[in-house]
């Protein structure tokens, strides 16, 4: 089974979880298309560096999710931050550097977070319908949320879109908790 990103459920709120994640190692590359492109068109990138694509020709095991997101301070609309969760214990230091310029590797600190579950395929249409109900729940209990949503996606493109897994996940302002 795949490892998925390492996280504490802090409270469970009727259609969401405020959660805080544990700090990890992240690959990303920042992608100038629409949405329904971004992830198809980074992931053999990304794919590539776990698959001994890197300076040390070292295979990195495969993590779960898929972190397709845009980022509060991103000015261009259309740029998204596809994302692969370095294997746990991982860090910044011992990883290999990518072959691939376009691949740049980024150490996260300990983040509080709300998200919300969801079934089907992550079409740019329901993920937005997704992200506005999480952050309509999170506003009625107070809590503040930055502006970058992460639509993260557990389950291979070949899965029957019905069956796949999902979350939105939106960092959080705990002092507004």
């Amino acid at each position: 089974m795949t490892k998925r990103q390492e996280f504490v459920v802090l409270r469970t709120y009727e259609d969401f979880e405020l959660r805080e994640y544990l700090p990890c190692v992240i690959a990303e590359v920042l992608v100038s298309s629409q949405y329904s492109a971004a992830t198809s068109s980074a992931f053999s990138t990304l794919f590539n560096y776990i698959s001994k694509g890197n300076k040390s020709s070292e295979k990195i095991a495969m993590t779960a999710p898929v972190i397709t997101a845009q980022k509060a301070d991103n000015s261009e609309p259309s740029g998204w931050y596809v994302s692969f969760v370095m294997p746990s214990g991982s860090t910044f230091g011992h990883l290999p550097d990518p072959n691939d310029s376009q691949v740049k590797l980024r150490e996260l600190d300990t983040e509080t977070c709300v998200a919300k579950s969801f079934r089907g395929k992550a079409t740019d249409e329901l993920s937005r319908k997704i992200t506005e109900q999480l952050r309509t729940s999170a506003s009625e209990v107070n809590i503040a949320l930055s502006d970058e949503t992460r639509i993260c996606r557990f389950d291979p493109p070949f899965k029957p879109g019905f069956l796949q897994y999902n979350e939105i996940v939106i960092p959080a302002y705990l002092d507004a908790v």
